[in-house]
């Protein structure tokens, strides 16, 4: 009697709406090693066959650099480019709960967003954005700038994120920060929580939006007719010396 395995295997970004599905466990004969397991996955999705130079392989949350046996209980992530293929964000992470955080240069697309993190189990979604207005301290705004540490500020969403998430009764919450220059109306910062009911999530999302604007490395210039000023705020105190 031949004996078997049983594997779970993760999909992230573009790689989930290709394969249709977040997660799946399979039972597969002893001795079968990653590639075979890819190899089955490429036969049933050619799109993920031809993407195979771009895809990263993981094995219990390390990286797979060589071709591994796969052992019962093992966890195997098939990872896509780090953008989602394509140029809409500069930066991403997005982990096995659900929970997404990025920057981009493009405008912020709220529809994909939750066509991303709703789930069945959803009785509600909580969407903020922030805008750019056209005024400040009287002064009439003509366009904003933001500029920011990214590969800092993606790592401090992505723990500030799980972190709230942690201590609300959510589901899934995503963080999506725009960079580079922004006319009036346009959104510079997203926030999506879903969860099972109301309240949490809006907690979630009040919490998530002001701690970003005091722990993530994003500056703002504010332009003007008669020049432009960088818009100072404060730090949060647990970030600032003594």
């Amino acid at each position: 009697m031949a004996l078997s395995v049983t594997i779970r295997v993760l999909f992230f970004g573009l790689l989930k709406d290709i394969a249709g599905l977040r997660e799946e466990h399979l039972l597969l004969d002893e001795g079968v090693r990653l590639n075979d397991l890819f190899g089955q996955y490429a036969a049933r999705f050619p799109k993920i066959r031809d993407m195979r130079a771009s895809i990263v392989l993981a094995v219990n949350q390390q990286f797979a650099l060589d071709n591994p046996e796969l052992r019962d209980g093992d966890e195997v992530a098939f990872l896509p480019p780090v953008s989602g293929g394509s140029d809409r964000y500069s930066h991403v992470i997005e982990d096995q709960m659900g929970h997404f955080f990025a920057l981009t240069r493009e405008p912020i697309d709220t529809a994909s967003l939750r066509r991303r993190l709703l789930q069945g189990s959803d009785g509600g979604i909580v969407l903020f954005e922030g805008v750019v207005r056209n005024n400040s301290d009287g002064r009439r705004t003509l366009y904003l700038d933001y500029e920011c540490y990214e590969a800092m500020a993606i790592r401090v969403m992505a723990d500030l994120g799980r972190e709230i998430a942690s201590r609300h009764e959510v589901g899934r919450l995503a963080m999506v920060h725009r960079l580079g220059r922004m006319e009036i109306g346009e959104a510079s910062v997203v926030i999506l929580v879903c969860a099972p009911h109301r309240k949490p999530a809006f907690d979630a999302a009040l919490e998530a939006i002001n701690r970003l604007k005091k722990l993530v490395p994003v500056w703002k210039r504010e332009y003007f007719e008669d020049g432009a000023v960088w818009v100072e705020g404060d730090w949060d105190s647990s970030v600032v010396g003594h």
